[in-house]
């Protein structure tokens, strides 16, 4: 659909929105599921999308994840001790800076295999449980993430951008399999991967810094009750389908504007995929006949731009929720990284290509 100059003023203006507000409002901040579901539904209706399928779609697609994160919270409240005792082992064997360097690394590289759901859940439980400070616990967690959404893009189960694209493309001329994206972009996100891992294990538990609070394992015990478990998995069903109307709200901007553009342009635009969900974009510009060149450029800075914002990602959103991270402290670990790896990835595509 052609949108008109307000609507296309409007949607431009909700993404600013959606970018800056969460980092400068702390009302917004506190209530980022609510908000994001609001932004969703005003982008929705300025693009005149709604329909009986979308809204279907919205209640449908959080079930999965939602079951998964209470599901996951039920079985790591009943096994907290054990994974406890692993940790702890894990940490007096190999010391603090390998253990770091392993989680990120494992998480990454079977992310593809166990999902980026799974491996999400299981890097929020071990986090609490390492001698880690909060600044450390959070740059932790990002790095992992980061980590994890490199990862998961390489086959059709890790994530939905790694289905929509071998969908796709498997057809002529690219006759996708399951190891297609392994294949092109293997190298790629191994570097990746094990450049997040080297910054993990560069993390140090500062004690002079460290907020007085519960010792991990009564930090635990808090954030398994049942009560927390529910509004944890009702926060993230809300989240996900603030982001299901929002991709779709947002769509005809982005195919109006980015859908035809080259390989550079489209790589420094994709940075949208920090607020919006990286599998709607791929969706967009992802055509049968794209360059091999092209298609490594888009998917590559969606995924690392996806990793710089809380919304970018699904394992952001899990591990945010979990740990009960802010939008001020992702960015303040994430955007900078984000952007540093985005300039890298594009000298080596560039030269590589």
């Amino acid at each position: 659909m052609e949108l008109s100059v307000v609507q296309t003023t409007l949607l431009s203006l909700l993404i600013a929105v959606v970018l800056f507000l969460p980092l400068t409002v702390h009302k917004v901040e506190e209530n980022l599921e609510a908000f994001l579901f609001l932004c969703g539904a005003f982008a929705v209706t300025v693009s005149q999308v709604w329909s009986g399928h979308l809204v279907l779609t919205a209640l449908e697609d959080p079930i999965k994840i939602t079951l998964a994160v209470l599901v996951a919270g039920l079985l790591f409240r009943k096994f907290n001790k054990h994974l406890q005792k692993l940790t702890q082992k894990a940490v007096k064997v190999l010391g603090l800076r390998w253990t770091l360097f392993a989680i990120v690394f494992l998480l990454g590289i079977t992310s593809s295999l166990i999902t980026a759901i799974i491996a999400a859940l299981i890097l929020s439980e071990i986090t609490v449980m390492l001698p880690l400070e909060r600044k450390g616990r959070v740059k932790l967690v990002v790095y992992a993430c980061f980590s994890i959404g490199m990862g998961a893009v390489l086959t059709s189960i890790g994530e939905p951008l790694g289905t929509v694209v071998l969908s796709k493309l498997s057809g002529a001329p690219h006759y996708a399999d399951f190891f297609f994206l392994i294949d092109h972009l293997g190298w790629f996100v191994l570097g990746g991967i094990l450049f997040m891992s080297g910054l993990a294990s560069a993390i140090r538990d500062n004690p002079i810094q460290k907020a007085p609070g519960p010792k991990p394992a009564e930090a635990g015990q808090e954030e398994h009750t049942i009560k927390s478990i529910v509004v944890r998995a009702a926060k993230v069903y809300l989240f996900v389908m603030a982001l299901v109307f929002l991709g779709d709200g947002l769509k005809p901007l982005a195919m109006q504007t980015i859908s035809h553009l080259s390989a550079s342009w489209l790589y420094w635009i994709n940075m949208l995929s920090a607020v919006l969900d990286n599998a709607t974009l791929a969706a967009i510009e992802v055509t049968p006949d794209i360059q091999t060149r092209t298609l490594t450029f888009l998917l590559m800075s969606l995924i690392v731009s996806g990793g710089m914002l809380i919304p970018g990602n699904i394992p952001n959103i899990i591990c945010a929720s979990k740990l009960g991270i802010k939008s001020k402290e992702w960015a303040k670990a994430a955007v900078g990284l984000g952007a540093a790896v985005m300039i890298a990835y594009f000298i080596i595509l560039s030269v590589c290509l």
